[in-house]
């Protein structure tokens, strides 16, 4: 099992930054992928941003430019810092890890509110 704890939510301003932390623990041997995902009232849950091992990265065409996604492999921890906020981002954010031993398996953390409104 993996344990999932994340911080870092809040409310800002359109125009704003707030940085997201996921800090993984447990078994956590064998993840290959870690990403943040949201979901905002009335709306799919939809991938945010997310980073594999050796470095690579993929984001959402609404957040490219203005998000960035990075992993301290030291720490098992995962970070999005999200920069020109807008009302459009107000979401629950989660973080999602991949494994791939003893089994393909994807681990939840249970979500922090990012609210941006003036």
């Amino acid at each position: 099992q993996v344990q999932l704890v994340e911080s870092g939510g809040g409310l800002v301003q359109p125009g704003g930054s707030l940085r997201l932390s996921c800090a993984a623990s447990g078994s956590i041997f064998s993840i290959y992928a870690m990403g943040w995902y949201r979901q905002a009232p009335g709306k799919q849950r939809e991938l945010v941003a997310q980073i594999f091992n050796g470095g690579s990265t993929n984001y959402a065409a609404s957040v490219e430019g203005r998000f960035t996604i990075s992993r301290d492999n030291t720490n098992n921890t995962v970070y999005l810092q999200m920069n020109s906020l807008k009302p459009e981002d107000t979401a629950v954010y989660s973080c999602e890890v991949r494994k791939v031993l003893p089994s393909p398996a994807s681990y939840w953390g249970q979500g922090t509110q990012v609210t941006v409104s003036s």
